[in-house]
């Protein structure tokens, strides 16, 4: 690749560090701008570099949020084990699912939630009246953890964003303590992910890592961000991007 691909990649690592810092989706920037710098690359490939860009930039923004966001490590930390082992066995069924019906899928499910969002502007903003149970919590967080783990490692866009709203959605949680929630989740399913592409042979060590730079930088940013604006801002982001992904992934399909 020339100085200008490697520039390229980036600027699209920072860009994808800083949506994925505040509603999810980063993998919709980097893994187009993979395809078109490098049209040669095989899918696993692309799919392993960008989870060793995504692993450094979700680690920097668990630690911002979590100077800033009270967190409830102890159901957390095990949830984020159980996303790792369900994206590790979803990257490694990676070649086993017709992914030309798995995208219209996923676009239906982002377009519900679009309209979903904006039809009850309250979600996110403001806080449950009243607060879920422990095992509810519990319940909700290692369920989201597993399914949406397989997700992430079988195709991966959107992954902070189907955490975010279901923690949202089913907790209450307004949307900046949700994101700090995902951060956690998507740390562990990009983990397993990662592990398995490495294990493997599908990473590009040298451009992972120099993009992984980029991406913590824009994830640093992005969780300041959503720190400081609030859940009113993320909540204006969330709506951007998930239109954003269904026009990209309905480029991808029918284009």
């Amino acid at each position: 690749m020339q100085i200008g691909d490697w520039a390229v990649l980036l600027t699209a690592a920072t860009a994808a560090g800083w949506v994925d810092a505040v509603v999810g989706g980063g993998g919709l920037i980097i893994l187009p701008t993979l395809f078109l710098v490098a049209p040669t690359i095989a899918p696993q490939t692309a799919l392993g570099t960008n989870k060793l860009a995504a692993v450094a930039g979700t680690s920097a923004s668990v630690v911002t949020f979590a100077r800033k966001v009270p967190l409830r490590w102890r159901v957390l930390l095990p949830a984020a084990a159980i996303a790792a082992i369900t994206a590790g066995i979803g990257a490694a069924a990676v070649s086993l699912i017709d992914r030309d019906l798995f995208i219209p899928i996923v676009m239906v499910v982002l377009v519900a939630v679009a309209v979903f969002v904006t039809l009850r502007p309250s979600i996110g903003v403001t806080l449950a009246t009243h607060a879920p149970t422990r095992r509810k919590f519990i319940l909700t967080v290692a369920l989201a953890a597993g399914l949406i783990g397989l997700y992430d490692g079988l195709l991966g866009p959107g992954t902070g964003t189907f955490l975010i709203i279901t923690f949202a959605t089913l907790l209450g949680t307004e949307f900046v303590r949700a994101a700090a929630m995902a951060k956690v989740i998507n740390c562990g399913s990009n983990v397993g992910a990662l592990l398995f592409f490495g294990a493997t042979g599908h990473i590009i060590w040298a451009l992972g890592a120099a993009m992984a730079v980029g991406n913590v930088a824009g994830a640093i940013v992005g969780s300041h961000m959503a720190l400081r604006n609030g859940a009113k801002f993320v909540r204006v982001v969330l709506l951007v991007v998930v239109v954003g992904m269904v026009i990209r992934l309905g480029w991808q399909q029918f284009g």
